[in-house]
């Protein structure tokens, strides 16, 4: 499915102006059409990596451990979610609930387990880590697969506390 050359929301095959902004569409069935998919050999947008990728994908990838964080931001910088459509709304939460889990496993990692292994371990040399840290960090470990299962299954899933900071940060964008 080809999407606008102007603004990338979706466009029909044959349509000659997206219904969103307007713009003019490359003629349809042209032998111009680039590998990149876009309509009638038009270059991608700058910064416009997802205009092959599904939605449901892009989700997905938003909960892949410590490398998520990346596709998440780079989905909300995405012209192609930036519309309010159910379908955009929806990848946009997950991509800031992944966003947040990854936040999450960073504080765990880089203040919890740091600031409790200096109060446990005092002036011991080497250490094994906090044990309230590492319980958090396992948390996180199964946010991550449990995201990752729940999206690969078109399901809407909440965790507590970050999908409700995930759901308020897409209420923020729509207005």
């Amino acid at each position: 499915m080809p999407y606008c050359t102007q603004c990338g929301i979706q466009v029909g095959a044959l349509d000659r102006f997206c219904g969103e902004c307007g713009a003019q569409q490359a003629a349809a069935g042209s032998a111009g059409g680039s590998a990149a998919g876009t309509p009638g050999g038009a270059t991608r947008p700058a910064g416009e990596v997802f205009s092959d990728i599904k939605p449901r994908t892009a989700a997905i990838l938003c909960y892949i451990p410590w490398f998520g964080w990346l596709v998440a931001i780079l989905v909300m910088a995405s012209q192609r979610f930036k519309h309010d459509t159910p379908e955009n709304n929806d990848t946009r939460f997950h991509a800031f609930q992944g966003l947040y889990l990854f936040v999450a496993w960073l504080i765990a990692d880089w203040v919890l387990d740091p600031a409790l292994t200096l109060a446990v371990d005092g002036a011991r040399m080497f250490h094994m880590g906090s044990p309230i840290a590492g319980l958090v960090k396992l948390a996180v470990m199964a946010g991550w697969v449990i995201m990752l299962i729940k999206t690969s299954r078109n399901q809407r899933f909440r965790l507590p506390l970050l999908g409700e900071l995930a759901e308020r940060s897409v209420n923020e964008q729509r207005g």
